[in-house]
This record gives structure tokens, sequence and C-alpha cells, in this order.
């Protein structure tokens, strides 16, 4: 048995591997990210309740930034939540895009009952913020009830539910993603005092202007997406409309593709190229190369997303969570309708919308608009909704000054506080279901989509494994590929963990990076023609580094085939359309790399170690378990 994984340092630090798309932040990222945004809350209420250290005065302090005729005269707490949070929202933006291209979400059907709970999560919770203040000074701050905190409600559903199915979390982002958009739209009409016409027809130009530069050649396409992201929120902001929603703009027109063969092959040749006669000039050009053979979404995401969780949002709470809190201004707090109606619009109007629109959706449409979880990850979610803190806090400095503002304040980060704990208990009690219960409380009865264009075909494809198995494990794998054979794990590994898996076996040489890969493949094949296939196949990858045509004669002998069949089935290249097919396959189905992997049809982003391998054949296994019942 070939050991793929060898420790548990090692499983600690195995990365994705190249070729894979990695589609989402990582889940230690978001954790990590909560978990500092929940300790800059706390520094920036310790540091508000020590009046010598002046909390407003050093976020009050005004920075100018000129270029040219044009000036920009903004305290320093604008400049964090209307200049740099602009970054937030453009990863929000980028990650939803990601969904809609490459997710669930691109089947726009599925799209309907996320956009219709997202709305009603923001309609609901409103009324009822509305109902408590009707008639009051505190209805101008309705906006407030509106948004989810993307940021801290991702990082807090990592921590509570480190475990839970991905699929909710792409349910989730997709309500956030409706509540960011709409809230920042608010922010820009019913927040915006006076809209200045030339300043907001500048921002529709250079919006216009970064849509258009998507089709400039590769090497101008970064400096035309900075130019229009940068003029439009100028555009904005010289119009009087908060700035930050170009940021979501700019995210969800960026889209999001995995990088073709031909990309890779040509980025190949560049470095080697440069391999052969380097220079400064031939290393931008595979520089370029390299860059361009991902999707600007994937670009942009691996470069913002960390610098966004771990450095600007933090210091977003850290520049708006201040409040002064002593007994006076709780006591006020417990009576202000401000207060009540923020609590009340979070934690009962955002569970209560998303699970009354997800029901309604359901019996109107006669089962087309089921959502894409079970019921219980539904209420998860609603619960998990509740945290609202960001767009929130945005509002509430618009909208409020003074006292008011500070129980606008107490009732944010009361609600988030409020909904994280209830989304806790929502978790742990689906947990104490009985497993078969808890499978479709959590992931439904929906069927998912499927990215593997080419079905098992039992006659044709290496299978090891029951034939009647509830999952199957498709890897496409390089056999001189030391990322298949150090990070993918065996047949062997799995079947052993796993009796009701079958693992399917299919070629994908790399041959620009692999020169030995291709005949490695139909090596296979000719072993395989002679029934010993699976033990050349783990002979092949033990020796990866030892794979020329004397060495594949060499295993072929050992493993007791007929020789001469062997060397006539490589010299004639009998087994190479067999391995096409395989390869025609991968291209169809979107795959850039090796090692690859499908569970169940759906491909594996992310970590390939045996445990996460494992933690997602479980997932697939409860889902076919309820599908079938």
């Amino acid at each position: 048995m070939r050991q793929a994984i060898k420790s548990d340092s090692m499983t600690s630090t195995v990365m994705t591997p190249i070729g894979t798309t990695a589609r989402r932040g990582p889940p230690r990222i978001r954790s990590a990210g909560a978990t500092l945004l929940v300790a800059a809350i706390a520094v920036a209420l310790v540091w508000a309740n020590l009046p010598s250290l002046d909390y407003d005065g050093l976020w009050s302090w005004v920075l100018t930034v000129q270029l040219g005729p044009w000036a920009a005269h903004l305290d320093l707490r604008t400049w964090v939540n209307s200049g740099l949070m602009t970054l937030f929202f453009l990863v929000v933006g980028l990650e939803a895009r990601q969904e809609f291209d490459l997710g669930d979400l691109r089947e726009r059907r599925r799209l309907a009952l996320p956009v219709l709970a997202g709305a009603a999560g923001m309609v609901i919770p409103v009324s009822i913020y509305l109902i408590v203040n009707h008639g009051g000074a505190g209805a101008v701050g309705w906006g407030i009830a509106m948004s989810t905190d993307t940021a801290l409600a991702l990082g807090a559903f990592s921590l509570i539910a480190a475990h839970a199915p991905e699929r909710i979390r792409t349910f989730v982002l997709t309500v956030f993603v409706v509540d960011d958009l709409v809230a920042l739209i608010v922010i820009a009409l019913a927040y915006s005092e006076h809209i200045a016409v030339p300043g907001m027809a500048v921002a529709v130009v250079a919006y216009a202007g970064l849509l258009a530069g998507r089709r400039l050649p590769h090497r101008l396409r970064g400096w035309s997406f900075a130019l229009g992201t940068v003029l439009t929120w100028a555009g904005l902001l010289s119009a009087g409309v908060d700035p930050v929603v170009a940021g979501l703009a700019a995210g969800l027109a960026t889209t999001a593709y995995t990088p073709s063969r031909t990309e890779l092959q040509e980025a190949t040749r560049l470095v080697r190229l440069f391999r052969e006669q380097p220079s400064a000039k031939l290393a931008a050009v595979a520089t370029r190369g390299l860059a361009g053979a991902l999707s600007a979404n994937s670009r942009m995401r691996h470069t913002l997303h960390a610098a966004t969780s771990y450095g600007i949002v933090p210091l977003f709470a850290l520049a708006n969570a201040g409040i002064v809190i002593d007994g006076d201004s709780l006591r006020q707090a417990l009576r202000s309708p401000i207060t009540i109606g923020v609590v009340l619009a979070y934690v009962v109007g955002k569970p209560a919308a998303v699970v009354l629109t997800s029901w309604l959706a359901e019996r109107l449409s006669g089962g087309s608009l089921r959502p894409p979880v079970g019921w219980g990850a539904v209420l998860e979610s609603g619960t998990i909704a509740g945290i609202g803190f960001t767009v929130s806090l945005l509002i509430a400095n618009l909208a409020f000054t003074g006292d008011a503002l500070d129980q606008a304040k107490i009732g944010i980060l009361a609600a988030a506080a409020g909904a994280a704990l209830l989304s806790f208990a929502v978790y742990r009690v689906i947990e104490t279901l009985p497993e078969g219960v808890r499978a479709r409380a959590l992931l439904g009865t929906a069927g998912r989509l499927v990215d593997l264009a080419e079905p098992v075909d039992d006659n044709r494809d290496h299978i090891q494994g029951p034939p009647t198995a509830a999952v199957t494990v498709v890897e496409y794998g390089d056999f001189e590929c030391p990322w298949t054979a150090m990070v993918g794990p065996t047949a062997q590994e799995l079947l052993i963990a796993n009796t009701d898996v079958r693992y399917v076996w299919r070629h994908l040489p790399l041959p620009d990076v692999h020169p030995y890969a291709q005949t490695a493949a139909e090596a296979a094949e000719a072993a395989g023609d002679q029934g010993a296939f699976w033990p050349m196949h783990t002979l092949l990858l033990d020796r990866q580094d030892r794979l020329t045509p004397d060495d594949l004669t060499g295993y072929a002998e050992q493993l007791g085939l007929d020789l001469d069949q062997f060397r006539d089935d490589l010299a004639r290249h009998r087994h190479e359309a067999r391995v096409q097919r395989d390869i025609d396959s991968a291209d169809r189905s979107g795959v850039a790399g090796t090692p690859t992997f499908f569970v169940n049809g759906r491909r594996h982003d992310g970590p390939q170690d045996l445990t996460t391998l494992n933690r997602v054949i479980d997932e697939a296994r409860a889902q076919a378990t309820v599908v079938n019942r």
C-alpha cells in the first residue's frame, strides 16, 4: 500500500495542488478573520471607555489626498469606511461571481431562492424595526436593520459549524450578497442628501469602461480594471454617494473560469524559454503568461482575501465599534426603540424571513424552487444571517449622531452576539439528531449539479470497489506528477477507509511538463490488457522518477507480463486512443491539472489529504442516502 500522507504534520501543511481551482476562501482564514474582528471590537470598546486615550479624536483626524486639481478631505474613519472597505466588498463580489460562474449558481434557476430569501431577509427585519420605531425619531435608521455582515457571519459560521457541508455556505453567501448589494444601493440612494449629477456621470462612464476593459489584451486589463474601479469610486464620492458600492460592482463584473489546456501549455512554453535563456525580458513574459492562465477573479481573491480578513475588516471594527458604555448608556439602550428595533429585526426577523420565504417558495412553485439544503440548514442560515455589523454601522453613522448613534451601535453589537448564540444552539440541536435525520436536516433532498462530463462506464473505466457503492471517486491523474503521488490518496487507502466506495482512475498526462507521462499511461493500459492495470498503476506512481521505456519494460517483466506483446503495444501506440478519451473527458469536465477528484460527479476543490477526502465522501454518502430514500 502506498502511503500518500505520511504524518499528521504533513497533512496540516498540504496545499492545494497546482492546477486545481480553490474556489472559496480557506476556512482557516475565515475563522481567524472572525477572531481578529471580535478582538478588534473588544479593543475598540475598551479604548472608547478610557477617556485619556481620546478614541474619537484619532479617528476624526482629517487626511487629505490630492491628485492634481482633485482632492479628497476625509477623516480617518471615513477613509476606512468608504475607502478601505471598498476592497472588502470587492472580495464579496468576486466570491459571488465565482459561485455564479463555477459553483452551483451557474444553473441560474438555483439563484432564485437565495435571492428571494435575501430580499425577504431585508424587508421583514426593516418592517419589524419600523413597527418598533413608528412615529419616532429612530425611524430614519431603518436601513440599519437590512444587511448581514458577510465577513463576521461567514467567520462565525466557520467556527460554529466547522464541519457543515460546503453547500450551506454557498446558500448563505448568496443570501448575504443580495443583502449587501441592496443595502449598498440603499446607502447610495436613501442616505445621500444630494446626488451631484456630474460625479454620478463620471462613475457610470468609468464603470462602463471597466466592463469594456475586459476585451483589452491581458497586459492592459489589470491597469484598466484598477483605473476603472478608482474612477468609479471617485465619481461616487464626488456625487455625494458612499462609494463602497464600487467594490461590489467591480467584483461582480469579474468573471471566473478554470484555466484551459492551451493556456497552461503556453505558460509552460514561456517558462521553458526563460529556463533556456534567463533574461529580464523573458522573465516578464513568463510571469505574464503564468498570470494570464488564471482568471482575474482567482488572482484577486488570492491576493485580497487574507488582507481584507486580517487587516481591513478588523480595522473597520476598531474605527467604528467604540462606544462609551456605562450604567446610564445601558439603561437608555434598554428603553430605546432604536436598540430594541435593531435586536428584534436581526435576531427574530432574519431567521423568520429566510425560513418563511424558503417554505413559501417551495409550496407555491410545486417543489421546483426547493432549497439546495435541508430545513435545518435553512434555519441555520437564517440565524447566522442575523449577524449584522459592517453595513449596519455604515448606515448608523449616516443616519444618527450622538446618543442615538450609540444606541444603534449597542443594538448592532447585541444583535450580533444574540444571533451567534442562537446559531450555535440551532447547530448543536441538529448535531444531536439521529444520523439519518441529521443528514436530511442539513442536506435536504434536492439534487446536485454534476461536474463530471462523462459518467463512469463499468465496461471501460478502471474501477476498484463494489459496483453498488454509494460513493464513486474519480481521479484524473498523471503518473509522472509528484502531486498525484504525494497528495492524492491511493485507491487502496480510500477503499480500506470506506467499504462502500468505488475508486476510478482516469488518465490525464501532461506531456508539456512530464515527458514520460503519456508513455506511462499507455504502459498502464498495455498492462491492463493482460489483467495487471492496478499492479502497474501502483508501480508507476511509486517509481515516477524512473519511467523510461526500459524502466517500463522492467516493470512489465517484474509483473510477469508477456514482454513481446507489451513492447509491441507501446511501439504501435495501441492504447493511445484509449488514453485520449480520458483526456477529452477531462477537458469537457473543466479539469486543468492533476490530481483532480470528482466525488459522485462533483469536482472536489480544496485540500486533497485523506482526512479531507474522507469528510467529503461522508457528505456524499449522506446525500446519496437521503436522496434515495
